[in-house]
């Protein structure tokens, strides 16, 4: 069943958000130098150290929703939880942006600040897939 339309999504979604935030820069100092999310496990502030923690936690139920093919409902579950802990690095990667040191004289930030919302929409994509087939064996089971 790895054929499907939500384990498309959901491999997609792995390699966005475990992959991707490694390649892609996150914002650019005012001195010119690309932060990465590498660079954030040796930062001070508990936030900026939580957001590559919560980045490959979203990669990590992604990758381990994309092998509970047999357990449709609980892959819709954990799908809603890859969903929350994504909308939750948006909102530390929007504070982090704001109170970036010399944000008035420059705002220039990377795409991998994006990269959390095209998971939350890979993963709510995948969510309706998973419910589809759910809805669809639910009416097969009724005929019988």
């Amino acid at each position: 069943m790895i054929q499907r339309k939500q384990s498309l999504y959901l491999f997609i979604a792995g390699i966005l958000s475990g992959i991707l935030p490694f390649v892609f820069s996150l914002w650019t100092t005012q001195s010119a130098i690309s932060v990465y999310i590498i660079d954030l496990f040796s930062s001070v502030s508990l936030l900026e150290k939580a957001t590559p923690i919560l980045f490959l936690m979203s990669a990590l139920l992604s990758i381990v929703t994309l092998f509970l093919f047999k357990k449709r409902e609980l892959q819709f579950v954990l799908g809603r939880l890859n969903i929350l802990i994504n909308l939750f690095l948006v909102g530390i990667l929007i504070y982090l942006s704001q109170t970036l040191s010399g944000e008035a004289s420059v705002s220039e930030k990377g795409i991998g600040m994006f990269l959390p919302i095209l998971v939350i929409l890979l993963v709510v994509l995948a969510n309706k897939a998973i419910k589809k087939d759910e809805d669809l064996v639910k009416s097969v089971d009724r005929i019988r």
